[in-house]
């Protein structure tokens, strides 16, 4: 594996099954990782992981919806680790998606609800974010957006919308903090066929939806992973701003 993060301290806020690839795959370039997620001990047991052979993560609590919890969580990174180079902002609700609700019948406090985890929270560790990657000099932020953001979906129109919103974040970041050397890209998956999933994806379920991939096979977590850590590294040094899809060609666009 290339050592493109050596010297380098990520925080990955989210520690589910992306979350826990995506702070394997820092650490396996060179990074320490510091990995939050409501979740504590999962979060734990992902840096016990990485931390078992060689790499250096720790693994803590974060409510990515609380600012007290996000300010906590990044006071650790620099008591840790003296500093951030890095940040993934990967946590995300489906709440509304599980309702299967179209917006003439989503529950005004279930949109509330994806709205503060999804986009006020991804805001909450942006503003924190930042200012510490300037005292490093610059940085990369990297969002986990959805495919969602840009394709018409005839339920989950609080999920699109908050991806959106993330989208619209990202932009301002690249725009507002470029010149001071902070580089800000999200990446959108597609639909993402976790190990815990897999059995629902047997038969015409699983066709159904392969039948729309041009790939013709299911994503993993790991396929989110080289994309990430090229976004965090130099060699995504000229890369800023963007939406970038990693969805087997779910979806096609400029």
């Amino acid at each position: 594996m290339q050592q493109r993060l050596e010297g380098k301290v990520i925080a990955v806020a989210g520690a589910g099954e992306i979350g826990g690839a995506l702070a394997r795959r820092y650490a396996s370039e060179g990074a320490r990782v510091i990995l939050g997620d409501i979740n504590e001990a999962g979060a734990r047991r992902v840096a016990d992981e990485i931390s078992a052979p060689s790499g250096e993560a720790l693994g803590v609590a974060l409510d990515g919806a609380d600012e007290a919890s996000v300010e906590a969580f990044f006071d650790r990174a620099i008591a840790e680790f003296g500093g951030i180079d890095g940040v993934h902002v990967n946590f995300a609700t489906f709440a509304d998606g599980a309702q299967g609700d179209d917006v003439l019948g989503l529950p005004m406090s279930t949109y509330d609800e994806v709205m503060r985890i999804n986009a006020r929270g991804f805001v909450l560790c942006t503003r924190r974010a930042v200012p510490e990657l300037l005292k490093r000099g610059g940085g990369s932020i990297v969002y986990t957006s959805s495919a969602a953001a840009h394709a018409g979906d005839p339920v989950r129109a609080a999920y699109s919308m908050s991806k959106a919103a993330v989208n619209a974040l990202m932009r301002h970041v690249a725009a507002q903090f470029g010149a001071e050397g902070i580089r800000a890209n999200a990446i959108a998956p597609g639909f993402v066929a976790y190990p815990s999933i897999m059995h629902h994806l047997e038969g015409d379920v699983g066709e159904a939806i392969l039948d729309g991939i041009l790939l013709r096979q299911f994503a993993g977590p790991d396929d989110m992973t080289g994309l990430a850590a090229l976004l965090m590294s130099d060699d995504g040094r000229y890369i800023t701003g963007q939406v970038i899809s990693a969805d087997g060609g779910m979806t096609m666009r400029p």
